[in-house]
C-alpha cells in the first residue's frame, strides 16, 4: 500500500511562490511515476505536472509551463512542486498521485493508482 501526504499549501498573494511536498510511504519510491493534480471548487480535477520514475522525463499542463517545476528526491521518498508567479486561477486543492513503473508519464487521473488527501493553495489578487 502506498500512502501519500502533501504539505506546503497556504495563502499567498498573486506573483508569489509556494513549494509543495509529497512524502510517500512506500518501498522502492524510485520505481513510481509521480504526478500533481489540482481541483478548484465546481471544476473537475486537472493535471498539473508529472515526473517519470527515472526522473528523466517530465510533463506539464500548458497553464503552468514556465511557472511550475516538478522534481523528486528518491532518497527522501518525496516529490516537490515549485510554484512561481502564482495567479488567482491557480487556487485549488493540490493532490499528488503515484503509479508504479509507468513507461509513460500519465496526464489523466485514471493513469494513477494512489492519491494523497490534498493541500489547499489559495492565491489572492
Amino acid at each position: 500500500q502506498v500512502q501519500l501526504v502533501e504539505s506546503g499549501g497556504g495563502l499567498v498573494q498573486a506573483g508569489g511562490s509556494l513549494r509543495l511536498s509529497c512524502a510517500a510511504s512506500v518501498r522502492s519510491f524510485s520505481t513510481y511515476t509521480m504526478g500533481w493534480f489540482r481541483q478548484a471548487p465546481g471544476k473537475e480535477r486537472e493535471f498539473v505536472a508529472a515526473i517519470r520514475w527515472s526522473g528523466g522525463s517530465t510533463n506539464y499542463a500548458d497553464s503552468v509551463k514556465g511557472r511550475f517545476a516538478i522534481s523528486r528526491d528518491n532518497a527522501k521518498n518525496t516529490v516537490y512542486l515549485q510554484m512561481n508567479s502564482l495567479k488567482p486561477e491557480d487556487t485549488a486543492v493540490y493532490s499528488c498521485a503515484a503509479v508504479l513503473g509507468s513507461l509513460i508519464v500519465p496526464t489523466t487521473p485514471r493513469g494513477y493508482n494512489y492519491w494523497g488527501q490534498g493541500t489547499q493553495v489559495t492565491v489572492s489578487s
